[in-house]
């Protein structure tokens, strides 16, 4: 079968090739996708990688609670170095941790989470151009997130070209992915499902090229869309290593939102989600409520900005704080809250123990690619 050409892939857990990045051994070959602000965080991130499937932590609004006598930037720093020491005390296994490049703490937490010695940091919302600089001497794996192949060939010509380095792996999302796009708005409102597989060939061909010349394997893991094991099937058969996703994390019991946010998801249509243009100048994906319709009209909201979290955003022009909508929505104060989350967000039915999730996910898989 072509999943399983090629070096350094092997049959393991339900008859499932391992994802192997450097040292590290994923099976499942699922990464759980980093869901900013306090989406995913310890308990969740462990529950996924004591299962085999490797956890991550997202970075970004881990700090917006408590310790208010100090900068956002210290809380950020003290909020990541302590979600990752909690997620040690539930696991001894992989786990990453996403690092958004639009954040304007960026090279401070990727320095918090390497001196931490975590597995692997996800870096995407942006290119992580200089992410080698700050990983010198490190054992951490460096992934980044590309939505096209010249996304992915940008960053490999200069990490090689600046510290003679290759990618870990790649992360390649398509349109229907959760929360900021690495799209326009009008590529994220009108490309079908199929994109995905035409990235991820493109990807797998570019990639094949930088392993013959330098003899290192980068695996491609699939992400945007990835719902069920018959999807993850489908993407290991084109070549990937992997997947990632996200969406299907949010409704298991170790997830950590307010159940009010988990409802939104069990209630809602597939014509309930949709494509907004967020203050960070990026289209992102959310469930349509009272809030999306009211700043969709154009309402805006009074506020101050406490954060000035992500570079891109100008607090000036803006109609809305998306950092404190975003808190509102985690908190479940969804009448001044969003909740972003993946095109097939609709399908999600009901609440589950992270073990029963990856146990569908992998016999799903295992019939499609060995039944």
């Amino acid at each position: 079968m072509c999943f399983m050409k090629g070096e350094n892939i092997f049959v393991n857990k339900e008859n499932l090739p391992d994802l192997i990045i450097g040292d590290l051994v994923v099976n499942p070959p699922i990464i759980q996708g980093g869901m900013g602000v306090r989406i995913s965080t310890a308990r969740l991130v462990a529950a996924v990688s004591n299962e085999g499937a490797m956890g991550v932590i997202a970075s970004v609004g881990l700090g917006e609670e408590g310790l208010k006598n100090i900068t956002y930037e210290e809380r950020s720093k003290l909020a990541l170095r302590q979600m990752i020491q909690e997620a040690k005390h539930y696991t001894n296994k992989n786990f990453a941790v996403n690092i958004m490049c639009a954040l304007t703490n960026y090279d401070d937490l990727v320095k918090i989470a390497i001196d931490e010695k975590v597995s692997a940091i996800i870096s995407g919302a942006g290119l992580p151009l200089h992410l080698p600089a700050l990983a010198r001497n490190s054992s951490t794996k460096l992934i980044p997130i590309v939505s096209s192949a010249r996304a992915a060939d940008i960053i490999l010509r200069s990490w090689i070209k600046r510290y003679q380095k290759i990618p870990d792996a790649f992360v390649v999302e398509g349109s229907l992915a959760g929360g900021h796009l690495g799209f326009s708005y009008s590529e994220a409102v009108g490309l079908e499902e199929s994109n995905l597989d035409d990235i991820v060939k493109d990807i797998l061909q570019l990639v094949k090229n930088y392993e013959q010349k330098y003899t290192k394997k980068i695996p491609v893991i699939a992400a945007g869309g990835i719902f069920s094991g018959t999807d993850i099937a489908r993407v290991l058969k084109l070549g990937a290593s992997g997947v990632q996703m996200a969406t299907r994390f949010v409704c298991t019991n170790e997830c950590e939102v307010s159940e009010k946010y988990k409802e939104i998801y069990l209630n809602c249509k597939k014509e309930d989600i949709v494509v907004i243009l967020s203050p960070v100048g990026m289209p992102a994906r959310v469930v349509k409520n009272n809030f999306i319709e009211r700043i969709q009209s154009g309402e805006k909201m009074k506020f101050e900005c406490p954060y000035r979290c992500l570079k891109t955003c100008d607090p000036y022009s803006a109609n809305y704080c998306l950092s404190k909508a975003l808190v509102n929505g985690y908190r479940g104060n969804l009448e001044n809250g969003i909740v972003m989350c993946g095109a097939n967000a609709y399908r999600v039915r009901k609440i589950v123990p992270v073990k029963d999730l990856i146990n569908e996910l992998v016999q799903e898989c295992s019939r499609e690619l060995n039944g």
